[in-house]
């Protein structure tokens, strides 16, 4: 299987007081869901505001690895290689 990957997750400003003002946390998981616990260990109150009571991501927020929308990958099974990105965003509307 070799090594993790380790990989960088990006937090957005409206997340960042979550996590003591952190803008980027390098992380080794395999998958997107690995990367969340990761989170979930290590800065809980961030992870509440990504992911809900079941673990399932929040709607209002679109998470990337890389370019692409995990939504329309795998999910949050999505596997990750060394040196992806993987970004948290507010989902943006309005008219």
């Amino acid at each position: 299987m070799g090594p993790t990957p380790t990989v960088t997750i990006l937090v957005p400003g409206a997340l960042r007081p979550y996590c003591a003002g952190a803008a980027e946390f390098s992380v080794s998981a395999r998958t997107v869901r690995a990367a969340l616990e990761d989170l979930e260990r290590s800065q809980s109150a961030l992870y509440r505001n990504v992911c809900d009571e079941t673990g399932t991501l929040r709607r209002h927020l679109n998470v990337f690895v890389n370019s692409d929308n995990v939504r329309d990958l795998d999910g949050v099974d999505t596997p990750l290689a060394p040196g992806d990105v993987v970004t948290i965003l507010p989902a943006v509307s309005g008219g």
